[in-house]
């Protein structure tokens, strides 16, 4: 049996929270790059959004496809929608960090009862790969929402202890703000700057960015090459809040307003402690097991063990964006239309 699959045409794919900003890109980047997928699962609790989606991804182009109302707390709904499914791809959760704050047992429902779902679903309907959603705020919590996302990224990991004999491998993927993700800081920043003044936490706050291309790219790269049990982490560079308001809009009044419940000043997505265990290969990171035969990895990424006590934190990171370098991603990624 080959370690890993050469790509996912005639695969049978389910993707939670399908309707979501990722949901829409990874959907769209998987079927243009493999045409041959057997077939398509959009799972979401939002049957406007899966209307509106279905107006761009038709059953009549796309026969394959189809769209599965459900909630990922709802484990006899996921194993239905998970019959005959290949892989899973778990990017449903709740996630605004000051919601979280306010809602802590609706957060534990959603992202930690319903990642355990995710788990039970898989192994009991013959699913092959699972790869998680994670975020930059599970390493090291001090928000309810990164601990509930630990919480998950622990229990996909610990799934590949109690799979037995069945084929399956669940891994993570982590990394930072989603460029022009729905409630993230940039369109937060359009939209204000119509009132000429944007309001920033705090001067010195920092944060990891990627766009959804790249996170699509790091999903897929997991699909076809993890293991199992790994973490995995991109290189990406990071930006200042105060570097994305100036890009935005120069002439607007900058309001410090603190820092909100549950935030950090800086982002990390690999901790110190984390470094023991930690392997860097081309363009990522992986976090490994604790107790995961590491010359195992190593071979297969082609990698190398990082340095003990290195921290890949959104303070510290070497590669910064600039004010011109935001402007082009956000004319590329966001609006082809934006100017200043």
């Amino acid at each position: 049996m080959k370690d890993t699959p050469s790509d996912l045409n005639n695969k049978a794919i389910l993707i939670t929270g399908g309707t979501g900003s990722f949901g829409k890109k990874f959907t769209e980047l998987t079927l243009k790059k493999y045409p041959g997928i057997k077939r398509f699962v959009i799972f979401s609790r939002d049957e406007l959004k899966q209307f509106e989606m279905s107006q761009v991804f038709s059953k009549e182009k796309y026969p394959f496809i189809r769209y599965f109302i459900g909630d990922v707390r709802d484990k006899e709904r996921l194993k239905r929608a998970c019959e005959g499914i290949d892989i899973i791809v778990h990017a449903a959760a709740l996630k605004q960090v000051v919601a979280a704050e306010y809602n802590p047992t609706e957060f534990v429902k959603t992202n930690v009862g319903g990642a355990q779902n995710i788990i039970e679903a898989a192994l009991e309907t013959g699913v092959q790969r699972v790869v998680a959603l994670s975020t930059d705020k599970a390493a090291a919590p001090i928000n309810l929402y990164g601990a509930t996302k630990l919480v998950s990224d622990k229990l996909f990991i610990a799934a590949n202890n109690v799979k037995g004999k069945r084929n399956i491998r669940f891994s993570i993927v982590r990394y930072g703000n989603v460029m022009g993700s729905r409630g993230s800081v940039i369109p937060f920043f359009l939209k204000k700057q119509k009132e000429g003044k944007l309001p920033i936490t705090h001067k010195d706050m920092t944060r990891f960015n990627i766009t959804l291309d790249e996170g699509v790219e790091l999903v897929h790269f997991a699909l076809l090459n993890a293991l199992g049990g790994e973490i995995f982490i991109p290189k990406i560079p990071s930006y200042r809040i105060e570097t994305v308001a100036k890009a935005i809009c120069p002439d607007c009044k900058m309001e410090y307003v603190g820092i909100r419940p549950g935030e950090k000043i800086h982002e990390e997505m690999i901790t110190e402690s984390d470094s023991y265990y930690t392997i860097e290969f081309d363009r990522y990171y992986a976090i490994l097991p604790s107790d995961a035969n590491k010359s195992r990895y190593i071979t297969h990424y082609n990698g190398h063990e990082v340095k003990k006590g290195f921290k890949y934190n959104s303070g510290t990171n070497s590669e910064w964006l600039d004010e011109d370098q935001i402007r082009n991603l956000l004319r590329k990624h966001v609006d082809p239309d934006f100017h200043v």
